[in-house]
């Protein structure tokens, strides 16, 4: 399975002064559900860290707003692993609200050693990523 679905709600604190999600919290949002995404693949952020020094930084980060999400929405996020290479993974997130796209974008991820260097992706994850389970 390369899709993975979260279901959130738009906390007050999450809104700006119009009563409108502030832009920068999608992409906390997508973080939420990219780390639920790999949880769900058996793949913990904090393991790959902490055991084998490996970490994925956010290389590239895009975000369209195409309507507003407001205090108290109910909304959906869809992950979707674009795309594996050799030393880094693309993300895609389509946010819901109902059936209706508001939000989309993406986030690209290398995978660097604890010295900051890039590091091909190790088999066994390449493996976990890729399947469709």
């Amino acid at each position: 399975m390369n899709t993975h679905s979260i279901n959130l709600r738009v906390r007050y604190a999450e809104t700006d002064q119009m009563g409108v999600v502030y832009y920068s919290n999608y992409l906390v949002w997508f973080e939420i559900a990219r780390t639920e995404f790999l949880r769900e693949k058996g793949l913990d952020y904090n393991r790959i860290e902490k055991e084998r020094k490996i970490y994925l930084p956010v290389t590239e980060a895009y975000c369209r707003y195409r309507a507003p999400l407001k205090y108290d929405d109910q909304f959906t996020i869809v992950t979707k692993l674009k795309d594996v290479e050799n030393s880094r993974m693309t993300f895609e997130y389509d946010v819901r609200k109902g059936d209706r796209t508001v939000t989309t974008g993406y986030t690209r991820h290398a995978f660097i050693n604890e010295k900051g260097k890039p590091i091909p992706i190790p088999e066994d994850i390449k493996e976990i990523l890729t399947s469709d389970e």
